[in-house]
Formats: C-alpha cells, sequence, structure tokens
C-alpha cells in the first residue's frame, strides 16, 4: 500500500528564497502543509554568486516552512533561473522488435535524442521535453504508449545549464541542511502553475515577471519548445524611480508600490526625501512618477516582445501570452501588453488553486514555488528526462519511502533507480523592512479621495517584496 508523499520545494528567486511543505496522497493530489520565505542573499539575476548568503538564506525559509509543518525533510526538488541555460533541439529513432511500444521503446527512443544531441562539455541536461512522437509515418501522436508500430522517433526540446552554476546551487542547498533530489526550470514551474489544459493545447507563452528577472518559456502542443531568460524586473522601476525623483532606493519603492500605475497620472504633488540628505526633502509630480514608471514597463515588455519574435513560434500561440510573477501586479500592466504584443491575446495569472494554499501563495509572485510542488505531484509533461538522467512519465508510480532518503548523496550524474522523493521547500518573506511611509505635503486630498488604491498597493508592498 502507497502511502502519502511528504515532498520540499525550494524556489530561488532574484529577490526571495520561498519553501513549501506539500503531503502529495496517492492520487496526486497536494496539500500545503507549511510554506516560509525569506529575502535573497548571495543571488544575481537567478543565480548564486556567494554560496555561504544563498544557504543562510535557503536555510531561514526552511526552517521556517519545516516549523508551520512540523517535519523534517532532507532532500528537496530545487527551482533554478534561466540565467545560464542553453537549449536545443534533438531527435531520436528506434526500431520496435515486438511491434508494440512500451514504456522501455519511449525511454531508449527519448534517450537516443539525448545521446544525439550536441550538448557542450560544461553543460548537463536540466529537462529534455518531447514535443513530437511519431509513430511509423504518423505526426503528432500525444502518447505513442501502447500503440502497434515498427518504428518510433521522438523531437525533444532539450534544456541544459551550466554544470558550474548547477553545482553551486546543489552546494548551497547542502549547505542548509537538504540535499538536491531534482532541479526544474523557474520559467517551467511557473508554467505548470498557471497554464490550463486548453492554454497547454492551443500554445502559449509563459512570462514570469520578478524582481530582478524575466523567465519566457513557450508551451506548445503539451510541451516546452523555447525559453529564453532576460535580465529585467521590477527592482528595475526602483532604481529609476531612485535616480528619476534623487531619493533614497526604499522610499523609491514605497512610491512604485504606492502610485505604480501605467493609467493617466494626476497632477498631484509629494513630498520625498533627498538622497544623500534625508532630513530634506523636495516636491515631485506624480506625473514624473507616472512618466518614469511607464517608460520602462514599456522597455520590458518591447524587450519581452522581441524575445518572442526570436522564438519563430509566435504563429504556436494559440492561447496568446500569460503574464505572471510580482511585477504583474502594476495596474494597467495587461492593456499596455496587448498594445506592445500585437494585439495578442494577454492573461494575467496567479498560481492556479491546490489543497491548502495559504492566501500569501496565492500572489502571483509565488508561482514558480506552487509550480514545484505540482511538478513533484506528477504535473510534468507526459514524459521527460529530468536532470538524473531518469524518465519521468504521468502514469509512474510514486515510491512511499522515498520521503525520508537514507542513502548516500547520489552521484550527481548517475539516475536514481526508483524516482525521488520530490521535495519542495518554498519560502515566503513578506517581512519586509519597515517601509517608511512617503510624506504627503499638498497631496494629502489623494490619500483621503482615493483610499482604494493606496491599500491595494500598500498590499502589494507587503506581498510582493
Amino acid at each position: 500500500m502507497i502511502l502519502k508523499r511528504t515532498v520540499l520545494a525550494i524556489d530561488i528567486g532574484s529577490t526571495k528564497v520561498c519553501a513549501i511543505i506539500a503531503e502529495i496522497e496517492t492520487d496526486n493530489s497536494a496539500q500545503i502543509i507549511g510554506a516560509g520565505i525569506a529575502k535573497a542573499q548571495g543571488l544575481r539575476k537567478g543565480s548564486i554568486t556567494n554560496i555561504e548568503l544563498a544557504s543562510k538564506s535557503i536555510k531561514s525559509a526552511l526552517n521556517d516552512a519545516k516549523r508551520v509543518a512540523g517535519t523534517e525533510l532532507k532532500s528537496a526538488i530545487v527551482s533554478i533561473s534561466g540565467a545560464y541555460t542553453k537549449s536545443l533541439n534533438s531527435s531520436g529513432i528506434v526500431n520496435i522488435p515486438n511491434k508494440e511500444i512500451t514504456l522501455k521503446e519511449i525511454n531508449r527512443v527519448m534517450h537516443t535524442s539525448l545521446y544525439n544531441a550536441n550538448i557542450p562539455n560544461e553543460f548537463e541536461v536540466l529537462h529534455a521535453l518531447p514535443y513530437n512522437f511519431k509513430v511509423d509515418d504518423q505526426d503528432f501522436i500525444e502518447d505513442p504508449l501502447g500503440m502497434n508500430a515498427s518504428r518510433l522517433e521522438v523531437e525533444t526540446h532539450i534544456i541544459t545549464n551550466q554544470k558550474s552554476n548547477l553545482n553551486n546551487l546543489r552546494k548551497a542547498v547542502k549547505a542548509a541542511g537538504v540535499d538536491v533530489e531534482g532541479v526544474v526550470l523557474s520559467g517551467y514551474a511557473s508554467a505548470i502553475a498557471v497554464l490550463n489544459h486548453d492554454e497547454k493545447e492551443l500554445g502559449a507563452a509563459v512570462i514570469d515577471m520578478g524582481g530582478n528577472t524575466s523567465n519566457i518559456v513557450i508551451h506548445s502542443g503539451h510541451a516546452i519548445r523555447y525559453n529564453d531568460f532576460l535580465g529585467v524586473g521590477s527592482n528595475h522601476i526602483t532604481n529609476d524611480l531612485s535616480m528619476a525623483l534623487h531619493t533614497p532606493l526604499h522610499t523609491a519603492d514605497n512610491v512604485k508600490m504606492n502610485y505604480g500605475s501605467l493609467y493617466a497620472p494626476s497632477n498631484d504633488l509629494i513630498e520625498l526625501p533627498v538622497i544623500g540628505d534625508e532630513n530634506t526633502t523636495h516636491e515631485v509630480s506624480l506625473e514624473v512618477v507616472h512618466n518614469v514608471i511607464y517608460a520602462r514597463v514599456e522597455e520590458t515588455l518591447m524587450i519581452i516582445a522581441q524575445s518572442l519574435e526570436k522564438s519563430g513560434l509566435k504563429d504556436h500561440l494559440g492561447a496568446g501570452v500569460v503574464l505572471t510573477g510580482g511585477f504583474t501586479k502594476i495596474e494597467g500592466l495587461r492593456e499596455l501588453a496587448v498594445a506592445i504584443l500585437d494585439n495578442m491575446p494577454v492573461r494575467l495569472a496567479k498560481p492556479t488553486d491546490m489543497g491548502g494554499l495559504f492566501d500569501t501563495l496565492r500572489d502571483p509572485s509565488y508561482s514558480g514555488a506552487v509550480g514545484l510542488i505540482k511538478y513533484a505531484a506528477g504535473g510534468y509533461t507526459p514524459y521527460e528526462i529530468d536532470v538524473n538522467k531518469r524518465m519521468r512519465h504521468a502514469s509512474e508510480e510514486p515510491i512511499a519511502h522515498y520521503v525520508h532518503p537514507v542513502h548516500e548523496e547520489v552521484p550527481e550524474f548517475d539516475p536514481p533507480v526508483s524516482p525521488p522523493p520530490m521535495v519542495d521547500a518554498i519560502k515566503e518573506d513578506r517581512r519586509h523592512e519597515d517601509a517608511k511611509m512617503v510624506n504627503i505635503g499638498s497631496n494629502k486630498p489623494v490619500q483621503t479621495d482615493q483610499p482604494n488604491p493606496i491599500s491595494k498597493f500598500w498590499n502589494w508592498a507587503t506581498q510582493l517584496f
């Protein structure tokens, strides 16, 4: 009798580290039982630059999650940013000796496509995702299992990451006290969290817009066909505001959260401290604030539009673009995105619901974290080869005793014999330094006349960063 598994997911983002602990039932439904967040340290653009600081952030998030869940876990499934990824397409072909396709043949053809791929020496495979199975001469077979055929072909999208980058990630997580059982591209995790069945079928681009980075994946025909990484995020808006308004970064952050809208600005003035001399204040028009934010958001969306163009898959995006991540809380983003992305359908997305999803986790900035848990619960594409070179498939049997593995650390490139415990630790740290409220000078009426947008953005402030 297979009992429920407990898994830990750790989502390592550019501004925060999230740890989530969930119980996964035999029917693959998941129930979140603990979560924690910490401010990301030792990270730049989602990649580790200081192992000691990064492991402190991971440990802090992990400890909060463990406290809430009341459970101890030895291994985790971890996200990795697309910063140092390279992707390529490959194909494989095998003969079917018994004329019936079994999992053995699917495994063989997928590994053949991997073997045929020209992967640089210093890179390691993260995911090999099949996007076209061909049975004899019949194209685009959704699932070849059980079919009669003499030949099976596959085309796969292979995502690789720099070995050094992956090893630094493993070291930082290990230093926080847990082993890495699996690694998932963060954009892939976000796609699992936000896409519905129709969008996967029709094709959609998922763009997770975070604090310092944006990850793009294009999902078409139930598989990822393209991924890209952009070093742009909402913190760039904060930096622009700080420079344009000559005010400290933390004040600029408050301005962004309280007045960050792309809709027509008012001419009201706000009073802000001057950078370098915070006892002195000066007045700034909200119109200037609006113009700075608008310029940066427009530029970010244009960079995204270029990436979609570069993919060569715009014709495959029947369901359009799905935006998620903390950046998407800026008012008016969807309308501007539609205008810049040639009137493609655009949807702002939060993670889809699951058992025990705390209110904090329903936020778009936690799509990647929730996606890791869904991945651990079998939410991946019907077949894929994971970072451990093992073929995962939707109908595989979860192994209950893998929850608390007692084996020595798995050699990094050897495939484990049985499914690893998918453990996700996600930590959400909404504890911000007490944000200093912006002094309102002549615009006091703004606060009294329009409490809703301000409280909405204040809520955003406490949730996003």
